[in-house]
């Protein structure tokens, strides 16, 4: 999952030039219009807090006949009301966010978008992260939508329980305990012959998910045939979290239900699969009482990423021109930036914009003042892209439910990598 957030590549007078465009009257639908009086309603429909707020302020004052609302809704409920709204032809609204998981899927019904490009789009495709340029265009000149961020990934750790355990708590000694994911399990293991009542990791689907996402391909390869069943780099990232399921490494927390928020909050584990966003996840479960607890160290592997979203805008908006115009406000140099640093703190998409001196010197005093802004950007640059397939967001499920089995007691995981298979398949039929 993700909970990405936004802004855009335009330079400075580019984006100042657009905010001084004057928005003209239409009729009305998915934002509502005023002939008379120029007046206009956009609506921009996402799945989380993208940290919009403030830039929508700044967006309205300057385009004083513009009124912007959001609508946030849960992930899967919010792309599935997407799908139904762009069969119905009505309903969508006027800028909506698409998690990059979902955009294949959505990237089959290109022709109920606006192409961006003939907004400008393509000026920025030097701007982009290649990899997030790659995923938001199809057959190279439609523009599906503009990046927002990017889901740099790293681990999040609670030094007080490290130090209980013995273990290293300065962020570089503690990424070198894990160049790779069978030492970072190994470490679980070390850690939990110390402190027993503390897991080594919140759950068991976010720490494969973290896994699958550093590959090139993963249950799909290039020519989005489906692999999941053959590549073994699936069937040994499975038997590895599994292996550490079995040997209690993890809390078996359903990733982002009430149950795993509280475990934060109660310190229950004592690292976490860390994309960027998921910085503002655990200060808002783990409350201020829980500052200078956590730190945030290199990922194992290297590189990675996790989550990212984009903003499209569905033809059917009766404002596709002011909508686009928003979009790509919202996914300015300027809104990454801002975005970045503040209570969201989701990663820059925007190569310049991660290079940007402001963005490198972030600091995060709740994590013990982690340099974010380094951490962060390193591992989203030092990446390989990931292909998604068109299916993938609904392939993966099966085999998060097969670990949570794994981690009820329920099912060994030989019988949960079986049963994932199975169900995988089944999926793939609808």
């Amino acid at each position: 999952m993700g909970s990405p957030r936004a802004r855009r590549s335009l330079t400075l007078a580019a984006a100042a030039a657009a905010t001084a465009l004057l928005i003209t009257s239409c009729s009305s639908g998915s934002g509502s219009g005023d002939a008379a009086g120029g007046k206009i309603t956009l609506t921009v429909a996402t799945f989380s807090d993208f940290g919009y707020k403030p830039l929508i302020a700044e967006f309205e004052k300057s385009h004083p006949n513009v009124t912007v609302k959001e609508r946030v809704s849960q992930l899967d409920q919010h792309h599935n009301s997407l799908s139904t709204q762009l069969s119905s032809g009505s309903g969508a609204a006027d800028v909506v966010a698409i998690e990059e998981g979902y955009l294949p899927k959505f990237r089959e019904v290109k022709d109920k978008f606006a192409n961006l490009a003939d907004y400008g789009a393509l000026d920025r495709k030097d701007a982009y992260l290649p990899y997030k340029w790659a995923q938001s265009t199809a057959d190279g000149a439609f523009v599906m939508g503009y990046g927002t961020d990017v889901g740099g990934l790293a681990i999040c750790y609670r030094k007080d329980l490290f130090q209980q355990a013995g273990l290293p708590t300065d962020r570089t000694e503690v990424a070198a305990l894990w160049p790779t994911w069978d030492a970072y399990f190994k470490t679980g293991e070390a850690f939990k012959a110390k402190v027993a009542d503390h897991a080594w990791f919140d759950s068991a689907g976010n720490v494969f998910t973290a896994m699958m996402n550093q590959t090139e391909f993963g249950f799909f390869d290039g020519s989005d045939a489906y692999i999941g069943d053959t590549n073994p780099k699936v069937k040994q990232f499975f038997e590895a979290t599994g292996a550490a399921v079995e040997k209690d490494l993890s809390a078996s927390l359903a990733p982002f239900s009430q149950q795993w928020n509280a475990g934060i909050k109660q310190g229950r584990m004592a690292t976490m699969t860390c994309p960027a966003w998921m910085t503002g996840l655990i200060q808002s479960a783990a409350g201020p009482e829980s500052a200078g607890k956590w730190d945030i160290a290199a990922v194992p592997g290297g590189g990675g990423n996790w989550g990212g979203s984009f903003l499209t805008v569905p033809k059917q908006s009766k404002h596709v021109k002011e909508a686009a115009e928003l979009a790509a406000f919202l996914t300015s140099p300027e809104s990454e930036k801002a975005i970045f640093q503040g209570p969201t703190g989701s990663l820059p998409s925007l190569t310049e914009v991660l290079k940007d001196p402001a963005v490198q010197g972030t600091k995060q005093a709740y994590f013990n003042d982690a340099p974010t802004g380094q951490i962060f950007a390193a591992s989203a640059s030092g990446l390989k892209p990931s292909f998604r397939g068109t299916k993938d967001q609904q392939v993966r499920v099966p085999f998060g439910n097969a670990l949570g089995l794994i981690e009820q007691k329920k099912s060994s995981t030989a019988e949960a990598w079986d049963k994932a298979l199975a169900e995988a398949q089944k999926s793939l039929s609808h």
